[in-house]
């Protein structure tokens, strides 16, 4: 059976569209990443304790690199018996799972890599159909 995927990615969710002789299956990957803490500005009031309140710069990379591992290693769970792959999406995921599908030799897989900007689960499905109906 031929499976050719594609998703679209970003930092919060990925939506896999799968097509397979037996039609398309569409599944949906959150990610646990929360948006980085921002520092606010001084006051009076907030002052000398905001330190406290708001944890380490590293510390807050650590938790987020770990919750992108966890999401990206799910997301090519989803990916392992694909024999095309398309990945698109708007920001800087779409690279870094390129680089992580390479790094586990699935990188031949790759039909291509493309920048867009937000759409529909509608609009997804028929870009991934479009690709690969050509």
């Amino acid at each position: 059976m031929r499976t050719k995927i594609g998703l679209w990615i970003d930092h919060r969710k990925t939506i896999i569209v799968a097509i397979t002789d037996k039609g398309e299956e569409t599944r949906l990957v959150l990610s646990k990443v929360e948006k980085h803490l921002q520092r606010s500005g001084d006051s009076p009031l907030k002052g000398r304790y905001e330190s406290q309140k708001v944890p380490a710069d590293d510390s807050r990379q650590r938790t987020f690199t770990g919750h992108l591992n966890i999401y990206y290693e799910a997301v090519i769970a989803c990916l392992r018996n694909a024999e095309s792959i398309l990945i698109f999406g708007p920001g800087e995921a779409k690279g870094e799972l390129k680089k992580r599908l390479e790094k586990n030799k699935m990188g031949g897989r790759i039909a291509g890599v493309e920048t867009v900007d937000n759409m529909t689960d509608r609009q997804i499905t028929a870009k991934i159909r479009q690709h690969f109906a050509e």
